[in-house]
């Protein structure tokens, strides 16, 4: 069975985004077809849209390799999400569903009792989760795939601090969500500017502070266990 391109650029771009490829290294098609237990063909496909997140860039004489972002481009990149999180919220209180209501109270409800707790591993994923949901939430497609690009691509540069007080944080996903369900556009945009802007502060360049990278695992001529490619 083929394992569709969108699969394998997600597993690629994971891995960029953890730190297993080094910015400027050099990602070959057979080589990542074999860590991946794939063919050459939907590897290709996934470098090029990669190329087009800007991940990677296309070398002469070298091919592709993974993109080396300047200080400039990462500050442009949190200045985007700051103008667009707002934006995205703002739609959401006008094109939400009840279903989309219910996962992000939901999320609400989790963030608050582990905040409570001090879970710092839980709540990290939960407000990947609220935000991925919220800008689900906005009925723009395009809102959507740009915001989560933002995301990763944040993820990717920046060290996260863990919030001073997540009690305060979670209170301010709840009040957003409060004036998504109200239908309240514009409140939902202020506190979720107040809100960006202070999370924004946690944020601290890895490539500029000599990183906080996982151990390289550079083209291992090994496949790795993909079950979600699998399936």
């Amino acid at each position: 069975m083929r394992i569709p391109a969108h699969s394998v650029c997600t597993a690629i771009r994971d891995d960029i985004v953890a730190g297993v490829y080094e910015r400027g290294s050099r990602l070959t098609e057979e080589l990542l077809a074999r860590r991946y237990g794939v063919s050459r063909v939907p590897v290709r496909e996934a470098l090029r849209t990669l190329e087009a997140e800007g991940f990677v860039v296309t070398r002469r004489h070298a091919g592709a390799c993974v993109a080396e972002p300047t200080e400039q481009e990462a500050a442009d990149l949190l200045e985007m999400r700051g103008l667009l999180e707002p934006l995205g919220a703002a739609r959401a209180a006008q094109r939400r569903t009840e279903a989309h209501l219910k996962v992000l109270r939901g999320l609400v409800r989790l963030g608050q009792e582990r905040a409570k707790r001090g879970n710092s591993d839980d709540l990290r994923s939960l407000g990947s989760w609220f935000h991925e949901t919220l800008a689900q939430s906005t009925g723009s497609p395009a809102l959507t795939s740009i915001l989560a690009q933002l995301r990763h691509k944040i993820a990717w540069m920046y060290a996260v601090e863990a919030p001073v007080d997540p009690v305060e944080s979670w209170t301010e996903h709840g009040a957003i969500v409060d004036a998504v369900a109200r239908g309240d556009g514009e409140r939902a945009r202020a506190i979720t500017a107040l809100h960006t802007e202070r999370s924004l502060s946690a944020h601290r360049l890895r490539f500029a502070a000599g990183g906080e990278r996982t151990e390289r695992v550079r083209n291992s001529q090994h496949p790795v266990n993909m079950p979600s490619l699998r399936h």
